[in-house]
């Protein structure tokens, strides 16, 4: 009696992943530590770097300390640094945030003299962490974020950043016209080579949580859904970049970033410039909590999240691990 003839696939896709060489071979996608930026808080008036209890191994850094983490970022081969500040006194207008002696001014100009161009040191431009109230504005009496007062309070924080050391200043506060304003004081000012990192796409976030305990910003009253994007909302993304980059941006955000791969890929699709994504303090957290109770390879968890941060068309990638991730994709997979 004759056997019936087994059949085999022709196409076989698993050959293309048989090996470790092979995968690397063919991969569609790929890391490289210049991708990354690392986000770091220097903290006025402190002797000792401070841990951020909600996110382990980061810290409120001192000035020394500062400059030892960004020659350890530069040696990783880490792309960049944003630098936010905290600072001892805070008033309602923020005045810290422009202080040419202000802590923020005094940590771009220790990294500009400690790494020169080795990394590219970004300033973050906002209100929040140098406010009484943590509003990432100038507040009315009624205690909305006034759009046209707050701008003028940006265009002259960021002539200070520049004047201290920075690369690129990023404003995050998501006032209409932001960028152009920016860009035409630092024009003015000039400092036409500074570039604009516009935080373009910044979502009301319930994944910001242990970043407001790190940078001591959050908001005394009320929340930030008046100019941070509505979650729902995915064509009004593609608005706010287009508008940011007609006023001058060099690179657009979007934040966060794992909850928002789907905005990520649409933005890249059609941006002319190069789009980064913020892996925020809440995905970092996640992550770190899980890893810590067993649930998690953490190692692997940190590549793979930022592989699809990547993958769905972001070229700069803000992340906390930074400097470890540099030293992981190195790892064979």
């Amino acid at each position: 009696m004759s056997q019936p003839t087994q059949t085999f696939p022709h196409v076989r896709p698993r050959r293309l992943r048989r090996t470790s060489a092979i995968r690397r071979l063919v991969a569609e996608t790929t890391l490289h530590p210049a991708d990354f930026v690392l986000p770091v808080f220097i903290k006025e008036g402190i002797a000792e770097p401070q841990p951020i209890s909600s996110m382990p191994g980061v810290v409120q850094h001192t000035r020394d300390s500062l400059r030892k983490a960004a020659v350890e970022a530069a040696s990783a081969g880490v792309g960049g640094m944003i630098v936010f500040g905290v600072p001892a006194a805070k008033d309602g207008r923020g005045s810290a945030a422009d202080d040419p002696d202000g802590i923020s001014q005094q940590a771009l100009a220790d990294l500009r003299a400690e790494v020169g161009d080795d990394l590219v040191l970004m300033a973050d431009l906002c209100l929040c962490e140098y406010t009484d109230h943590g509003h990432c504005g100038i507040v009315t009496a009624d205690g909305y974020v006034a759009n046209d007062d707050t701008l003028a309070r940006y265009a002259s924080i960021a002539v200070a950043q520049a004047r201290a050391g920075a690369h690129m200043v990023a404003p995050s506060g998501m006032m209409d016209g932001q960028v152009g304003v920016i860009r035409t004081a630092l024009d003015e000012a000039g400092y036409a080579e500074t570039g604009i990192c516009a935080y373009s796409v910044k979502y009301a976030s319930g994944f910001y949580g242990p970043f407001r305990e790190a940078a001591e910003g959050a908001p005394k009253f009320g929340d930030r859904g008046s100019h941070q994007q509505d979650i729902r909302n995915a064509t009004e993304a593609l608005r706010e970049a287009e508008l940011d980059i007609a006023e001058g941006a060099d690179m657009v955000m979007v934040k966060p970033a794992l909850a928002y791969l789907d905005i990520i890929r649409r933005i890249a699709d059609v941006a002319p410039v190069p789009v980064a994504a913020y892996q925020v303090s809440g995905e970092f957290a996640m992550a770190e909590a899980a890893a810590a109770n067993g649930w998690l390879d953490r190692e692997r968890i940190i590549v793979e999240t930022l592989t699809a941060i990547r993958r769905a068309g972001a070229s700069v990638i803000f992340t906390y691990w930074a400097v470890e991730a540099a030293r992981l994709i190195f790892v064979t997979t």
